[in-house]
């Protein structure tokens, strides 16, 4: 997703290559007679650097060096941390005392974690003197997220598009068997069955590419979850990391079943459990034996690896349209959505910057900084569009912009005030009937979405049990999905008996209280 934002979400600009919020940070640091003050920075490393290029040391970084760092009088050290390893590597830096000034996660219990412990600087006062670009662009809904206790302990990244997930079909092999678009579960299942009966990707077909990866069983669980009250939601929930889990809601065993019917008749990947990072699930689609699939909202247009792109090479006559046929009892297409708030940044009270990293961030918030940040400089990197910027195809742009998204900390998409704009500054770079059909895909990403359960503080159960909970999930998802069908109801309600006894009985005593007190 935050590849798709970094060459989408993107608002009006400035006619100068410098922008405008750089004027604005000037004093931030130490006085210019004396040496320049360090500021150390948490970067994600994805192992993705162009040649020539590191995560620390890009375009972007000097850019930030010489418009924020030089005239402050600051040093900018960014301290790469490895994507598939952010959580163990982050736990490492905190206890140490040495984590960098400004470190992130996209996990509230951890967060929650960090404050329990005693490791973060409180940011209100500061917000208050150094923040207003801050003020003005998360505003008080998303600042909330930020708020553990009463006290704002992290700056959350605002998100301007909520929608999770939406799905893909191939059109040519629907065409070439007589079949319309699915509109329904029922209708998903007949399509699955019939690319498996005609085989129209040859005898490799895999007629749904699945993987171990919500966006792949999320969209299809979801739907099957039964009609339920707000105290249903707010007790029977579990919050694993970012996501609600909606294991404990009626509905879900009939969803796992469901994926367990798929995986037994041979109408899905049948490697998805080896399949965490859905590499596999996209070099079956760029091959062209997938007939369907789920996606992170819209990341078969625009992003790395170029699916789309790929699969025409591979197969010139593939065609893929976006769907959204997954229904529950009333005929809608639920799904997950996320909450408005992103990624959670946090000052450690460690550090002796705090004032610096917060007027760092504030410069960061400024529009013509997210500008540049998201889509470099105009003329060389875009041009204007009815006022948003197009990224130029090439590859200087592209080498600019590899980790745009990983330096631009408080937004996962810069906000244009509205959905419908939003949605057009997320497909102005593409062309034709890309442009349209992505569209099309982040508005089934949006429909029908249900916002997380949010208490105004995070659940320690969930704090101390989540990461074990994680892979207990994804057992008992697995070893259900692969059951033999009569052998179905007794794996999953063992592996939920374990699940529970391993800290989820827990979880769901603590959601209750916390749902009693909520409602006092």
């Amino acid at each position: 997703m935050s590849a798709v934002l970094t060459t989408g979400l993107l608002a009006g600009c400035s006619d100068s290559a410098q922008p405008q919020g750089a004027a604005g940070a000037q004093g931030a640091g130490a006085g210019s007679g004396s040496g320049p003050v360090t500021l150390k920075v948490e970067i994600f490393d994805r192992g993705n650097s162009p040649a020539g290029k590191t995560a620390t040391n890009n375009d972007n970084t000097q850019w930030i060096q010489e418009t924020f760092g030089k005239p402050n009088n600051i040093k900018l050290e960014f301290i790469p941390v490895p994507r598939s390893q952010e959580i163990e590597k982050l736990n490492v830096l905190m206890a140490s005392g040495d984590a960098p000034d400004i470190v992130f996660t996209y996990d509230s219990n951890l967060v929650y974690k960090y404050v329990k412990q005693g490791g973060l600087t409180d940011l209100g006062k500061l917000i208050d003197e150094h923040g207003p670009n801050l003020k003005s662009y998360l505003g008080e809904d998303t600042l909330a997220y930020g708020k553990f206790d009463g006290v704002q302990y992290a700056i959350p990244a605002k998100r301007a598009y909520l929608g999770k997930y939406s799905s893909m079909i191939r059109q040519d092999w629907l065409d070439k068997l007589g079949l319309a678009l699915p509109k329904t579960t029922e209708e998903v299942y007949a399509a699955l069955k019939a690319f498996k009966e005609k085989q129209p990707g040859g005898p490799q077909t895999i007629p749904l590419g699945f993987s171990l990866a919500p966006a792949s069983y999320e969209p299809i669980i979801w739907p099957f979850i039964q009609k339920t009250t707000e105290e249903e939601k707010y007790t029977m929930l579990q919050q694993l990391g970012s996501r609600d889990n909606p294991l404990l809601l009626p509905g879900h065993k009939e969803g796992i079943r469901f994926l367990n019917k798929l995986y037994n008749e041979g109408l899905m990947s049948p490697d998805f459990a080896l399949d965490k990072d859905k590499k596999k699930l996209q070099q079956d689609i760029m091959t062209g034996k997938v007939g369907m699939y789920a996606e992170d909202a819209g990341a078969s247009y625009g992003t790395a690896p170029d699916i789309l792109g790929v699969l025409r090479k591979n197969v010139p006559d593939a065609k893929v349209k976006p769907v959204d046929p997954y229904t529950n009892a009333e005929g809608k297409h639920v799904k997950p959505s996320y909450q408005p708030a992103g990624m959670y940044i946090m000052i450690p009270k460690s550090s002796t910057k705090a004032a610096e990293a917060v007027k760092y961030l504030n410069w960061m918030a400024a529009k013509d900084v997210l500008i540049t940040l998201s889509s470099g400089i105009e003329g060389t990197n875009y041009t204007l569009k009815d006022g948003v910027p197009v990224i130029k195809d090439d590859t200087e742009t592209k080498n600019r912009l590899y980790n745009a998204g990983d330096l631009r900390l408080v937004a996962n998409g810069i906000d244009f005030g509205s959905s419908e704009l939003n949605l057009k500054s997320m497909t102005v770079s593409l062309k034709g009937q890309d442009a349209e059909d992505a569209a099309l895909a982040f508005q089934h990403g949006l429909a029908d979405g249900l916002p997380p359960v949010r208490f105004d503080r995070p659940i320690a159960a969930e704090v101390k049990y989540g990461n074990a909970l994680h892979d207990k999930y994804d057992e008992l998802l697995v070893k259900s999905v692969m059951a033999k069908p009569e052998a179905f109801d007794g794996v999953y309600d063992s592996l939920l008996k374990d699940y529970m006894n391993s800290g989820g009985e827990e979880i769901r005593k603590e959601r209750t209280e916390a749902y009693k007190a909520m409602k006092k």
